[in-house]
């Protein structure tokens, strides 16, 4: 599975540590490369396109909190991103909502952070009726909407 990873410069070490511990998955980087001071936007929306566009199958986005990177992921069409902190939070991102994007907290514990994100990866969508219907209200309003 291809996967892509970007963080601003808070997540720069959490996404080191996921690139070197995830080596069931080909990963592509979307920025940043250092620890300098960067704007989360940038790299949320760049791996949000490329998550969108089927470049990649799902996306690792990371920031401060999580929180500004997973809006910011948001804002592309078709992205579902989710913030999340534990594993059953992924699990359930995955199985009921579909979601493409992972968001984590560069706070969160590395080993904890690699337990969410396998959690996420591995999490198939369940494909129950009352879940597609949800998605698809979400697409419609995306759709209507020009969002």
């Amino acid at each position: 599975m291809k996967i892509g990873i970007a963080s601003d410069h808070r997540g720069f070490k959490l996404k080191k540590f996921l690139k070197e511990n995830l080596k069931d998955y080909e990963i592509v980087d979307y920025g940043t490369f250092t620890e300098e001071s960067s704007d989360y936007p940038d790299y949320g929306i760049a791996l949000a396109e490329k998550v969108s566009t089927k470049d990649v199958e799902k996306g690792i986005a990371i920031c401060g909190s999580g929180i500004g990177i997973s809006i910011a992921c948001n804002k592309v069409k078709g992205i579902r991103c989710a913030k999340v902190s534990t594993e059953e939070e992924a699990k359930y991102t995955r199985n009921d909502n579909d979601s493409n994007i992972v968001a984590l907290s560069a706070a969160i514990g590395e080993e904890e952070a690699l337990k969410i994100v396998k959690t996420f990866l591995e999490t198939p969508f369940s494909n129950d009726e009352r879940h597609k219907r949800r998605i698809n209200k979400i697409r419609k309003y995306e759709e209507e909407h020009g969002c």
